[in-house]
C-alpha cells in the first residue's frame, strides 16, 4: 500500500521531503504532482524502479525517459548542450518542456535511447519538484503518468493513490497540478523537431 504524504504547494514541508528522498535512495517509485499533470519519479541509479514505470506505462524499450533536473549546472552534466541548443532551452526554461538531447557519460546507457543514446531533460520551478531535487542532490528519473490508452496525464492525488495504491510506494498530493503534459522538443540533431504538443508553446520550435 502506497504512503499517501499530504503536501504544502509552495512550502513543502521539511520531514516530508526528507523522508520521501530517503525512500527514493532506497529504492521507492513515486508518483508526485507538477504542473503538466503528476510524474512518476525514481533515483536515477534505480533500474527496478525504470522498470516499474515500464509496467505501469506499458512503455515500450524505446521510451525517452526524462531527467527531472534542478538547474542548468545539473542538466548540464547529464547532456551535451552546444551554445544554440542552451540559447534555446534557457529561453524555455524554465517551463513546460522536456528536451531530448544527447546523453553524456554521467548517464547509465540503460536509461537512454538504446541506439540515439538520447535522453530527455526538464528544469521546473514546482516547488516540490524544486525541494526533491536540492534534497536528493542529482536528477530525478521520470516520466508522465498517462496510464495506457489514456492521452492526458493523471491530475488528482486520491485517484493516483485509488488506482496505483499497490504499484507506487508514496503518492505525494500538493492539492494543486496542472492538466495538460510537457510538449516535447527533440535538439539532439541541432534542429528542432516537436514531438508531443503539450503546455509550453511550441511555436518557437517549429519551422514555416
Amino acid at each position: 500500500m502506497a504512503r499517501y504524504e499530504d503536501v504544502h504547494p509552495v512550502d513543502p514541508q521539511r520531514r516530508i521531503i526528507t523522508r520521501t528522498v530517503e525512500r527514493l535512495r532506497e529504492g521507492a517509485l513515486i508518483a508526485y504532482p507538477t504542473s503538466s499533470g503528476y510524474a512518476l519519479g525514481c533515483a536515477m541509479e534505480n533500474v527496478e524502479g525504470r522498470d516499474r514505470m515500464r509496467r505501469i506505462r506499458h512503455l515500450r524499450d524505446d521510451h525517452h525517459f526524462t531527467l527531472l533536473c534542478r538547474d542548468f549546472a545539473q542538466l548540464g552534466s547529464v547532456v551535451d548542450v552546444s551554445n544554440a541548443v542552451f540559447r534555446a532551452v534557457k529561453a524555455a526554461t524554465p517551463g513546460p518542456y522536456t528536451f531530448i538531447l544527447r546523453a553524456t557519460p554521467e548517464v547509465p546507457r540503460r536509461l537512454s535511447h538504446p541506439k540515439k543514446h538520447t535522453v530527455g531533460v526538464r528544469i521546473t520551478d514546482d516547488a516540490l519538484a524544486q525541494a526533491l531535487l536540492a534534497e536528493l542532490g542529482e536528477p530525478l528519473l521520470t516520466t508522465t503518468l498517462i496510464m495506457p490508452g489514456a492521452e492526458d496525464p493523471m491530475t488528482e492525488g486520491w485517484v493516483v493513490k485509488d488506482e496505483l495504491d499497490h504499484l507506487v510506494d508514496i503518492v505525494l498530493d500538493t492539492g494543486e497540478c496542472g492538466v495538460d503534459p510537457t510538449t516535447v522538443v527533440d535538439l539532439s540533431t541541432g534542429t528542432a523537431e516537436v514531438l508531443r504538443h503539450g503546455a509550453g508553446d511550441a511555436s518557437p520550435f517549429e519551422m514555416d
